[in-house]
């Protein structure tokens, strides 16, 4: 179930109806079963692995609280990690490993990988890198005694797979989102206007916008060659705001379900295309992630506390298994490499510049732009050969002999998008909606639903972070 389908679109209200229905003390468990619906509604067998992780970290989060012993507990701690990566390696690395490592270094035979592709296919569960690091976050601050474990197991599985940010995020803390969930709520109007304007202007740039310029990018990348430089530009740039649009406005209708709950998600994006530097654009650019890397990898393995060279290497592994989290294929790797080392570039170079200056600013800004679109080529492409291409073709200034299918209506959005995006800097589409008189207010959400009811694209891609 997504949520721009029509079963999501009966299956939210019937929830909402339900949940304010239901006395306070059934509220949770109602939504337990809500989320596992959801995820159930697209293969249900991998409810299994949801549980799975469940139980493993409600149990060594209980261990972990009742234990002093040192050395006990870290044998717990090392357990649900290499539990929950564990977990992760098979279904989302092992036919990668297998086809791209093992197989062409002649680690195994070629008819056991015959046979092994031939019988075995292991079908990627949607949303196990989320939950996977969400559950392990909590693993590791009951280790660090920063929260204590949860007693009930069944509460403990409902911030597992709370289905508004099950998915795609934003991957939440477990502080943050226990108490929201059993809270008693009220149905309140500005709950159901805080929401239902994240809804309603995630949906917008999600169909209007991302889907409309997926077509534009699957057919460049499906034949390079045909295209020439200039169109080649034109597309890297455009899979810019295709996946920002996408991830985006997937993290805002997110906020706005669990908001008409009266749950409260972080916010995962911040304007990340006004950013001045590599660093400022991953403090914008999904937001929850960037702060799990930081406090889960690089502070314990020395963060900013060490010597130049040590730092270095930190960054440059934080960055590249960003990359690596993001999916089994080489380009994943290129594309957090890249990142890593433009903000150590970054670190000795362009952050010793004032920006004070305009000129100086619009230098930086350009910088930042082009190392974040050149690294999307990699994100998008199928192989590195693939990214190469692309990138050798644009660049050498080859000719081509198709033209570029563009609608011209989705200029307009773009357009929206890249000003609305400016506008919404530190602030957010709710807050800068609330300020605008009624007659402005309702001719904005008037526009927006009759653009996705009539320009919605033509085909309904599934949100780009769903494959990670």
């Amino acid at each position: 179930m997504i949520f721009n389908s029509l079963p999501f679109l009966i299956f939210l209200p019937l929830c909402l109806l339900l949940y304010y229905a239901l006395p306070h003390r059934y509220r949770w468990g109602f939504m337990l079963l809500a989320s596992y619906i959801f995820y159930g509604c697209w293969k249900v067998e991998y409810l299994g692995l949801i549980a799975f992780s469940t139980i493993v970290d409600y149990s060594v989060g209980r261990f972990l609280e009742s234990s002093e012993h040192q050395f006990k507990r870290k044998l717990a701690l090392t357990a649900s990690i290499f539990t929950n990566l564990g977990l992760l390696f098979f279904f989302k690395y092992f036919n990668w490993f297998l086809e791209d490592v093992a197989n062409p270094l002649g680690f195994i035979p070629d008819n056991a990988y015959s046979y092994w592709k031939q019988h075995f296919n292991i079908l990627l569960p949607v949303g196990i890198s989320f939950y996977t690091f969400q559950t392990l976050g909590y693993t590791i601050d009951v280790y660090k005694k920063q929260v204590q474990a949860e007693r009930n197991i069944f509460k403990f599985a409902l911030f597992v797979s709370y289905f508004p940010q099950l998915v795609a995020g934003p991957i939440e803390r477990f502080k943050h989102l226990k108490t929201q969930l059993f809270t008693h709520h009220s149905f309140t109007y500005e709950n159901l206007q805080h929401g239902g304007r994240f809804m309603l202007y995630g949906l917008f740039i999600k169909m209007c916008v991302a889907d409309n310029i997926a077509n534009t990018v699957d057919q460049v990348f499906n034949d390079i060659s045909s295209f020439d430089s200039f169109q080649l530009l034109q597309t890297m740039l455009l899979f810019g705001v295709q996946i920002f649009s996408d991830f985006h406005g997937y993290s805002l209708i997110a906020i706005g379900v669990a908001r008409l709950f009266g749950v409260q998600l972080m916010a995962n994006f911040n304007s990340p295309y006004t950013s001045l530097s590599i660093r400022e654009f991953w403090s914008r650019w999904h937001i929850s992630l960037s702060i799990w890397f930081r406090d889960y990898i690089f502070i314990p393995i020395g963060g900013s506390r060490v010597n130049q060279v040590r730092w270095t290497i930190n960054i440059l592994i934080v960055f590249i298994v960003s990359g690596i989290w993001h999916g089994a294929n080489f380009t994943f790797f290129a594309w957090g490499a890249i990142h890593g080392l433009a903000y150590i570039i970054e670190k000795f170079t362009w952050n010793r510049l004032r920006t004070d200056k305009l000129l100086i600013k619009l230098l930086k800004w350009t910088w930042t732009m082009s190392i974040v679109c050149i690294a999307w080529v990699f994100f998008r492409s199928d192989s590195i050969e693939v990214a190469t291409q692309f990138l050798q073709h644009m660049i050498s200034g080859s000719e081509g002999h198709s033209d570029l299918i563009f609608p011209s209506f989705a200029i307009s959005f773009l357009g929206l998008l890249i000003v609305s995006d400016i506008v919404f800097r530190d602030n957010d589409v709710h807050t800068w909606l609330g300020k605008q008189r009624f007659i402005i207010r309702w001719s904005i959400y008037s526009f927006m639903i009759v653009s996705i009811l009539g320009f919605a694209g033509t085909v309904n891609h599934p949100f780009i972070y769903f494959q990670f």
